[in-house]
């Protein structure tokens, strides 16, 4: 497998067994795969990024009124310059808004779960964000039932562990390089903590994969095609039968890097009381268990915020 796949997720209600196979196999050994025929609206994930646009070209003093200082970044607004990617001296040439799941105020979760903002300056935001939010979290949720049955797992095993999920639709702006120097990495090389990561409609180059040679691979998707990879959680959760794959956003060469650049990430996140113990059909000779002492999805997302410093 010589580059990071794309496949047509309709063939799993067509060819179940093929496509869970090879789903399975891209991710085994790239962690990352594109996913097209997902059925999600082009014109809702135009309305979503033409709203998200139009928040981050308000004026700074505008969106700074949406930063909830003290919050983790967990909601609401977080200013450019201030993520970091882990064990990097600089931080991420980005600024971002985090949508989280609606849930009822009297839910156990709700300490851990804080209601959204929305920017009253910007129509269609609440409405076409959260529209892509649960767009997102359903086409997760599929695929989450092929890599459960790809390692020997009920279809279902995962519903009743990311029904309620800390999961989080980020849209971020990279803003347009000024400086002399173009510095090449616009987000440091990192992996994502959740299950999985769903991109939508990247409008630019820039992402990149490293293989298990070594090498950056460049991964740019089709306008029709979200990208998905495994995050950390469920690496541990797997004993890295699914790998987190360290990935990177770098600056185009020459005048493009003088453009902003948009993306539209959904970290699907299991439900905050999830143990992400080892599980035992991940486990073998060959494999043997990397994590001996469990630890709650809450404790671990609270663990890796304060290493990228927004906690």
């Amino acid at each position: 497998m010589n580059a990071i796949p794309t496949l047509d997720i309709r063939r799993y209600d067509r060819d179940r067994e093929a496509f869970v196979a090879e789903l399975g196999a891209a991710y085994r050994e790239w962690g990352f795969a594109g996913i097209r025929g997902h059925g999600i609206p082009q014109s809702l994930i135009d309305a979503a990024y033409d709203a998200f646009k139009r928040f981050f070209a308000l004026p700074t003093e505008v969106k700074l009124q949406y930063h909830l200082k003290g919050s983790g970044g967990a909601r609401g607004y977080t200013p450019f310059g201030i993520e970091t990617a882990k064990d990097s001296k600089y931080p991420d040439l980005k600024e971002f808004w985090h949508i989280g799941r609606e849930i009822p105020r009297d839910s156990r979760f709700a300490e851990v779960m804080p209601p959204n903002v929305w920017p009253a300056e910007v129509d269609g935001f609440r409405e076409h964000g959260y529209a892509l939010y649960q767009a997102l979290d359903q086409l997760g949720s599929r695929v989450l039932c092929a890599l459960a049955l790809h390692i020997g797992l009920p279809e279902d095993f995962f519903a009743d562990k990311t029904n309620v999920g800390n999961s989080i639709l980020r849209p971020i702006h990279y803003p347009p390089i000024t400086t002399p120097d173009v510095p090449n990495v616009r987000a440091g090389a990192h992996e994502d903590i959740n299950f999985i990561t769903l991109l939508v409609g990247a409008s630019a180059a820039g992402l990149e994969v490293l293989s298990r040679k070594g090498e950056w691979v460049p991964f740019t998707a089709e306008a029709d095609t979200i990208v998905v990879n495994i995050g950390d959680m469920l690496q541990r959760l797997t004993n890295h039968v699914y790998p987190s794959t360290t990935h990177r956003v770098v600056n185009p060469p020459g005048e493009a890097a003088r453009q902003p650049r948009y993306s539209v990430p959904f970290f699907l996140h299991p439900n905050p009381d999830v143990s992400l113990a080892v599980l035992p059909n991940c486990v073998s000779p060959d494999n043997p268990s990397r994590y001996p002492t469990p630890i709650s999805s809450h404790e671990y997302l609270l663990q890796r915020l304060r290493e990228i410093k927004l906690i």
